[in-house]
């Protein structure tokens, strides 16, 4: 089939069927101006059968790589991601601007290899690795690598969030040449994350391991900078920070770290990390 739409717009009903197979192009730039592939409007009673086949080729767009896109939201707009990753590998977003009313991007089960650098994020939530383990389920994140990142005016910057009862793992990730201005919880690490704040008791949780924050600097919107609220049952283990120095946006003030049950070394770090060796 060429490279072109199929718009009908009649206001009757209508029977689409489908006797063989509708092949979309391989080729990406046919999409170009494209708003839609098979496209219906202003119809009141729609039927699609057949024994055909719609394929999309979706093949051609695994190894697609996001750049430079400009991803503009209201603050308040409800949850309104930048960008979502899951069940996908070899992922690079590259010098991306966003402003949402969510996470800018957020990194969910079953991703790996994702490498994000040159992103300017705020307003939004930061990025994200997960929501992980909702509703018990068994989730695995790793082998993420997020570099030379802005975050203005964020309610979080470099964020790790997962549910109590969930299993699976986070871990090999990496945040670092990070600038943050003016926003809230620059770190943290959420081990116990639930936005209705009911206390689930669940012994369980998603093991968070082998976490990096590398150079990371700016100004954070509150006292508290670094939080790093891990699970009194599993704990977060191996978690560096290193050459981090995050001062208060609220002149007179200092900045302080919040810990619970995490483990693993800071170097030339402010404010102090206690629960961290040095």
């Amino acid at each position: 089939m060429k490279s072109r739409s199929m718009t009908m717009k009649v206001i009757v009903l209508i029977i689409f069927q489908i006797a063989g197979t509708i092949v979309a192009p391989t080729n990406i730039n046919a999409w170009s101006e494209k708003e839609a592939w098979i496209k219906f409007a202003n119809i009141d009673g729609l039927t699609i059968n057949g024994g055909g086949q719609i394929d999309g080729q979706g093949s051609v767009w695994w190894n697609a790589c996001t750049d430079k896109v400009q991803i503009a939201c209201h603050l308040y707009s409800p949850n309104t991601d930048g960008i979502d990753i899951s069940h996908s590998s070899n992922v690079r977003v590259l010098n991306t601007v966003m402003e949402t009313g969510d996470d800018c991007i957020a990194i969910n089960d079953g991703s790996s290899y994702i490498n994000i650098s040159g992103i300017a994020c705020g307003p939004g939530h930061g990025i994200s690795i997960g929501s992980l383990g909702k509703d018990g389920a068994y989730n695995t994140v790793e082998e993420i690598h997020v570099s030379n990142c802005t975050f203005t005016g964020t309610q979080n910057a470099a964020r790790i969030k997962t549910w109590q009862g969930g299993s699976g793992y986070a871990r090999k990730i990496t945040f670092e040449n990070i600038n943050i201005i003016d926003s809230q919880n620059p770190i943290i690490i959420d081990q116990d994350y639930n936005p209705n704040s009911v206390n689930s008791g669940s012994q369980s949780a998603v093991k968070v391991s082998d976490v990096t924050f590398r150079n990371v600097r700016g100004t954070s919107a509150d006292e508290l900078a670094i939080d790093l609220v891990c699970s009194d049952s599993i704990g977060c283990t191996n978690i560096s920070l290193q050459q981090i120095n995050i001062t208060s946006a609220i002149p007179g003030k200092k900045t302080y770290c919040r810990c619970n049950n995490a483990h693993g070394i800071t170097k030339s770090t402010n404010p102090i990390v206690p629960c961290l060796s040095q």
